[in-house]
């Protein structure tokens, strides 16, 4: 299949409505809208949410609660594996040496090592936080897990 074959499937693609172009198109004069009244008029209709002059129901209802999600601690997130793979450079893994080998693209709020992923090489490893799969893994392969 070549992209000058493609075509869209049978009876998809209807051509667009000429109105207003004369009584003989049977869609001339009033252009398929009627006569007068609000929905007739260019710009006419009512806003989205409009409930006829009635309280609309997002006024009505009452706004509960509070986010406090601006402020959430957002972390870079780096797996066991990657330290595995930085291992045959560094002995110590810094937030910086993560920034620098591209390991991480941004720093975010800090860095926080996860689990997933084998670790066999000793390093001592700091990092803003640590779960704790990934902190067992560390000190089980001999190295230290530091938080900054």
């Amino acid at each position: 299949m070549k992209l000058h074959e493609l075509s869209p499937a049978p009876g998809s693609r209807q051509p667009k409505k000429r109105v207003g172009r004369g009584i003989g198109s049977g869609m001339g004069k009033t252009s398929t809208r009627g006569h007068k009244g609000q929905w007739s008029r260019a710009g006419g209709g009512v806003p989205a949410g409009f409930e006829g002059g009635q309280m609309p129901i997002h006024r009505r209802l009452p706004k509960r609660g509070f986010s406090n999600a601006r402020f959430k601690t957002v972390y870079s997130l780096v797996n066991l594996d990657t330290l595995q793979n930085l291992s045959e450079d560094y002995d110590t893994i810094t937030p910086e040496v993560l920034l620098q080998s591209g390991a991480v693209r941004k720093m975010r709020d800090g860095i926080k090592v996860l689990g997933t992923g084998e670790l066999k090489a000793k390093l001592s490893v700091l990092a803003n936080a640590f779960s704790a799969s990934a902190k067992a893994a560390i000190e089980a392969a001999g190295g230290t897990a530091q938080e900054l």
